[in-house]
């Protein structure tokens, strides 16, 4: 089709065609109150855009994520917590063995009582949460440990494995979760070995051993210790969680913002820039209706 306008006339509509493009992205923007809905809106910000996305969603799995680790670290804490508890019972179970009024029977007698603090503690090793056990390391299918007062030791080796579990921090960094019920309950260490110090004691009260009784009873102090650095372990790691979240919602609401920035209208700025098309839409189409219209028939007559 061969146009029939002038290069004037043509000029004229590309303008206006442009002015009024510009009143209907400004007048979309204010009434959606989205700026960019396509990458050729504002093509130079996409990636940006992206990338943001992108980090806000991975934080916010985050921050799902330790909703739930909080809970498991909160029932390690607990558990090791009790179990700081029952060895404190375990020491005064063994200063009173010590003391020269005690008699065999006595003696047999505390014995008994200390075979049963030790089977609550291996209950605490075995301590699970939503269906795993906390203390048995990436093998959270099997339980740490079982106990058979019929056998001279009445608990059995370690059944579960090395503790790898890494919490991923929302900085990038990542933190240790847990320790295994064999770092806590069953050192390498024979001096901050809880099983096998208890074990001792059982043994040289039932023999009514006093020497014995006396040097199992020094070594408790250490493990007592052992235990409540443990402990501390679980206080630093509850508030790595603590920290983690803090800094995990502080994160998502300045991605939010960064978000928001880029993509949503500047209801300001798309207001001055619809009243200023409209002013040159209408300046332009009263120019042109201004300009003299001249034919053949003017120069006829």
């Amino acid at each position: 089709m061969v146009s029939t306008l002038t290069a004037a006339n043509q000029e004229f509509l590309n303008n206006l065609n442009r002015v009024t493009g510009r009143i209907n992205q400004a007048a979309l923007q204010i009434s959606s109150g989205v700026r960019m809905r396509q990458v050729s809106d504002v093509p130079d910000q996409v990636s940006a855009l992206l990338e943001a996305r992108a980090a806000l969603s991975t934080s916010q799995q985050i921050s799902t994520n330790f909703v739930r680790l909080k809970g498991e670290v909160d029932a390690g804490e607990q558990a090791v917590q009790i179990a700081v508890q029952l060895f404190d019972r375990v020491q005064t179970l063994g200063a009173t063995g010590v003391t020269g009024t005690q008699t065999a029977s006595s003696r047999a007698d505390l014995a008994q009582q200390l075979q049963s603090l030790e089977q609550q503690l291996v209950g605490l090793a075995n301590t699970s949460f939503e269906g795993r056990f906390l203390f048995s390391g990436d093998s959270d299918q099997t339980a740490p440990y079982n106990f058979d007062l019929t056998q001279p030791n009445p608990v059995t080796a370690y059944q579960g494995s090395a503790a790898t579990r890494q919490a991923l921090h929302p900085n990038g960094t990542t933190f240790p979760l847990s320790l295994t019920a064999e770092q806590l309950f069953d050192s390498s260490d024979p001096a901050t070995n809880v099983f096998s110090t208890i074990n001792g004691l059982v043994t040289a009260l039932q023999n009514n051993d006093e020497t014995a009784i006396r040097t199992s009873n020094a070594g408790l102090f250490r493990v007592g210790d052992y235990l409540n650095q443990q402990l501390a372990f679980y206080g630093t790691t509850q508030n790595q969680v603590i920290s983690a979240t803090d800094f995990a919602q502080t994160q998502q609401t300045q991605l939010q913002t960064q978000i928001g920035t880029l993509q949503d209208t500047d209801t300001a700025s798309a207001i001055l820039d619809l009243t200023q098309s409209q002013t040159q839409q209408e300046a332009a189409l009263s120019a042109q209706a201004r300009i003299p219209r001249t034919t053949l028939f003017d120069f006829l007559g």
